[in-house]
């Protein structure tokens, strides 16, 4: 785990994502990247020099209609006095029954987080963390660019001037792998999604096609995120 928290201040600490006296809400989808982030942000409070809370926000799309089990993600974040609310959803009806949308993944993407949004500031939260990891932020990348045309990705850190919050991706030097692991060793109370897209997505088959064309040529993703940071392409 202090690998892991290392990690994560090295881009803290890059982009200047935590300031004296924030109050910072983390999306918690129940997934192994977001718990890796919120037991990160747990852990790291205890000794960086800039004090900040941590409150767990947890938007529940309740698949097929049928509210998910947090109460181990509950239990976790009541033992380290964490506050942790539970939105209880509409969105699977909206976009895979009402809407039946041709792109779910993007729709559900930009509805949970205008919900977290709104979450976050009810809490009295001044920004948002995100548990994007560094595949998630080469996927972006290659995607925007064979899919767009355009060389862009998600921002480091964004500050939402309609909402009055920040949001910030403390993880995106953290490799998947590795958060496998942590997952795996510290046993996280994984929720397992319910969601019919789950691995049939355009991320998973650019992850797929990334990890193809690394065989020819070695160490894409890395080469992926040195060009982002080079060009300052997205804040980057």
């Amino acid at each position: 785990m202090q690998k892991h928290c290392s990690v994560m201040r090295a881009a803290i600490d890059k982009y200047n994502m935590i300031e004296e006296s924030d109050k910072i809400a983390v999306g918690v989808s129940g997934g192994k990247d977001s718990l890796a982030l919120l037991f990160g942000l747990v852990n790291l409070r205890r000794y960086y020099p800039k004090k900040f809370d941590v409150a767990a926000l947890i938007v529940d799309p309740c698949f097929e209609g049928i509210p998910s089990d947090y109460s181990s993600i509950e239990a976790y974040c009541k033992e380290q006095d964490i506050p942790c609310t539970i939105r209880r959803t509409e969105l699977y009806n909206i976009i895979f029954e009402e809407k039946k949308a041709e792109s779910p993944c993007a729709l559900c993407a930009r509805m949970r987080r205008g919900i977290l949004h709104n979450m976050a500031k009810e809490q009295g939260c001044n920004k948002l963390a995100l548990g994007h990891h560094s595949e998630d932020a080469a996927e972006t990348f290659l995607m925007n660019l064979l899919n767009g045309g355009v060389a862009e990705c998600f921002r480091p850190v964004t500050y939402l001037s309609i909402k009055d919050i920040t949001v910030i991706r403390p993880m995106i030097f953290c490799d998947e792998q590795k958060i496998v692991s942590l997952a795996e060793r510290y046993d996280f109370p994984v929720v397992k999604s319910l969601c019919p897209m789950d691995k049939n997505t355009e991320r998973e088959r650019t992850g797929n096609l990334i990890k193809e064309l690394s065989l020819k040529y070695p160490d894409l993703k890395t080469k992926l995120l040195g060009a982002l940071e080079r060009g300052s392409i997205s804040g980057w």
